[in-house]
């Protein structure tokens, strides 16, 4: 069987392959939580490992912010959830 695939077919795919927009949660520096805590959380609720969790702390705490997951809505907001009610102050951008 042969399939003839015309350049508006694949036109369709590739615009609807590109609707899947891909978000972020960008997690925020508070003067409540103790970098420890913010460790764990990131570990428990994102899946990141020590390393990672660690640098994204100290970026929160340095530069105010840090991106710490990015992916579908969906994924996102669980998660996004989690920290919040941890206590930590995040947002689905």
């Amino acid at each position: 069987m042969q399939f003839n695939y015309s350049p508006e077919v694949q036109e369709k795919v590739d615009v609807a392959t590109k609707q899947v927009e891909k978000r972020k949660i960008v997690l925020f520096d508070d003067d409540i939580n103790t970098f420890d805590f913010v460790i764990d959380a990131l570990i428990r609720v994102c899946g990141h490992d020590t390393i990672q969790a660690e640098q994204c702390t100290l970026l929160v705490h340095h530069k105010g912010k840090c991106e710490i997951k990015r992916g579908e809505y969906p994924t996102l907001e669980p998660m996004c959830t989690a920290l919040l009610d941890r206590g930590l102050t995040a947002e689905i951008q």
